[in-house]
């Protein structure tokens, strides 16, 4: 395809596109004004299905198709990296010298490491209740593990977090998903469906039916998908070095 044709594509697709965006506008209530019916459809959805925090009513319920796709862009983007960042012929692993950490950093380091890591459990815990979830739960606890690295060396924080465990980890909790997903179908309703299990009551822990299970396997993908991912990239940075030198 020559240049000139690409450029008459991209633009009438631009065309096509823009066409679409102003007539949507058209519908959009106006500015400021008082009626807000998507707002008010799901609060609604989230206090029939005794999810307290709306957010999760709309990620793992009302739209929990829409953050499979956002869990599939962050485990694509994780495998992409680790295919780039794999160890080449040319290259070769040197074991990194313990590092001198200064005793405040080192201490600060691991007293906040344990607290850290149990708020990124709790955020994920409690994703239907308040505000967070699996997506920022997940985030703190995977970044919570690496103020190993911080307060003591690589080696140290090699031995707490096998990256093949994370690997294996960060595919079953995509997996689990998907099972959940496929689980409302077969129990006659629709893919994904918030029918698999009972509400429960109100702003406790079970609360949510199918909700906090989506929670959890989202915290758990993307605690490990940012793990591995870290992995990958500290290790070019500390371990791997040219057979020519680094």
């Amino acid at each position: 395809m020559t240049r000139r044709a690409r450029l008459w594509l991209l633009a009438v697709g631009g065309a096509g596109l823009a066409a679409l965006l102003v007539a949507a506008c058209f519908d959009l209530p106006a500015f400021g004004g008082r009626r807000h019916p998507y707002g008010e459809r799901a609060v609604h959805a989230s206090l029939a299905r005794h999810i307290a925090n709306t957010i999760s009513s709309v990620n793992f319920d009302q739209r929990a198709y829409d953050t499979l796709g956002e869990m599939t862009i962050l485990f694509g983007a994780v495998l992409g990296c680790v295919v780039l960042l794999r160890q080449t012929r040319d290259e070769h692993r040197a074991r990194p010298e313990a590092a001198d950490v200064a005793m405040p950093v080192r201490r600060y380091a691991l007293i906040v490491l344990p607290v850290a890591l149990l708020s990124g459990l709790y955020v994920i815990a409690h994703g239907q209740l308040s505000p967070g979830g699996g997506f920022q739960g997940g985030v703190v606890a995977a970044t919570a593990l690496h103020l190993l690295y911080l307060g003591a060396d690589y080696r140290a924080l090699e031995r707490v977090r096998p990256v093949a465990v994370f690997e294996v980890a960060d595919a079953l909790a995509a997996s689990a998903y998907l099972v959940l997903g496929l689980a409302g179908l077969l129990a006659g309703t629709a893919f994904l469906a918030n029918t698999l299990l009972p509400y429960g009551t109100f702003n406790t822990l079970s609360s949510g039916g199918t909700v906090p299970l989506l929670n959890a396997a989202i915290g758990m993908e993307v605690a490990c998908a940012v793990v591995v991912l870290l992995a990958h990239f500290l290790d070019q940075a500390v371990e791997i070095e040219e057979e020519s030198g680094s």
